[in-house]
């Protein structure tokens, strides 16, 4: 698994062309913002310092100057010429982003947003996941950048990634693409920036960038069928699982749960989380998880499976075996 980089959602560390495109012109607009600030409170400050009213002056209001071509002039041209910077090299960073041709070597991924999760498909790997996203790194001799068709089921989402890209948003009956080429391995935390709803906080972005090793090694995991049940408990759980309304909204790869309308589960124990990156994936909170997802993500959609706690206890130790 990649190794976590330091603090791993600060768009101030770019990670990517995209990010340090991003961040170059937040570091020039800042600049001139600052140097404008800098320049108006100097002003500011020598104009209480020369006209103030000093001891035993009692000249009553100081000489007013009304109308001045010159002072008007440079307060609307020169905003004018700041503003028409600005829009300028936000033009020009938009547009190198959006402009870039896709080699061959791109790793394809459509991103699907649903509330309150994350569909990933890779269509030319044949693999479906959830919540957590593997690309490789992009190595500048051989870039390997990823490429990302982005929709939504439901509402807008946005896709925000700061160490790698800026903000996209999903629109439902619209594609929309944002690519970027990590230069670095780690795990690249992010967050739907557009308020989608009462879960929308907890609806997180978890990108593992690998090596081309580790990438092709989850890949080749990934495109494998759901293992057989190693013990009896898990075989329980199966049947209890298969049993249930779970087959209607979840795939596992392998089975005859072919449920399109939730979370792929086909290798759910590989994941470091569960609930759109909300909570950590352990038999514990799995299990309060299929008990009851509202209990620990107030306005999740799945619906609470009503089992008992022994179906309960076997579908947990089925859950866990989806590696």
């Amino acid at each position: 698994m990649a190794t976590i980089v330091d603090y791993p959602a600060n768009m101030f560390n770019p990670a990517a062309t995209p990010a340090h495109s991003i961040f170059g012109v937040s570091m020039f607009v800042l600049a001139l913002t600052a140097a404008i600030f800098v320049f108006v409170t100097s002003l500011l400050t020598y104009a209480l310092i020369k006209f103030r009213k000093r001891d035993g002056d009692d000249s009553g209001e100081p000489v007013q100057v009304y109308g001045s071509n010159q002072i008007e002039t440079s307060w609307t041209v020169i905003p004018l010429l700041l503003v028409l910077m600005l829009f300028l090299t936000s033009a020009r960073v938009i547009l190198g982003t959006q402009r870039v041709t896709k080699p061959a070597s791109a790793v394809d991924v459509q991103v699907i947003g649903h509330q309150f999760w994350w569909e990933y498909r890779y269509p030319k790997l044949g693999i479906i996941t959830a919540n957590e996203i593997h690309v490789p790194v992009s190595d500048p001799k051989q870039p390997t950048p990823s490429f990302l068709e982005m929709s939504s089921v439901d509402v807008i989402h946005s896709f925000w990634i700061p160490r790698l890209a800026g903000k996209m948003d999903l629109v439902p009956n619209q594609v929309n693409i944002m690519w970027f080429d990590p230069e670095k391995t780690g795990l690249y935390l992010g967050q739907c920036a557009q308020y989608c709803g009462t879960q929308h906080a907890k609806m997180l972005l978890r990108v593992y960038v690998d090596s081309p090793a580790d990438f092709a090694a989850w890949v080749a995991a990934e495109q494998k069928p759901a293992a057989a049940p190693a013990d009896a408990a898990a075989a329980e759980g199966k049947a209890v699982f298969e049993a249930n309304a779970c087959v209607n909204c979840h795939r596992v790869q392998g089975t005859p749960s072919k449920g399109a309308f939730g979370p792929d589960l086909t290798h759910l124990a590989s994941r470091d989380t569960i609930a759109a990156g909300a909570i950590l994936n352990t038999p514990e909170n799995l299990k309060k998880w299929i008990a009851d997802p509202n209990e620990l993500k107030p306005g999740a959609l799945m619906p609470a499976m009503r089992l008992n706690d022994h179906d309960l206890d076997a579908v947990t130790k089925y859950m866990t075996t989806l590696r």
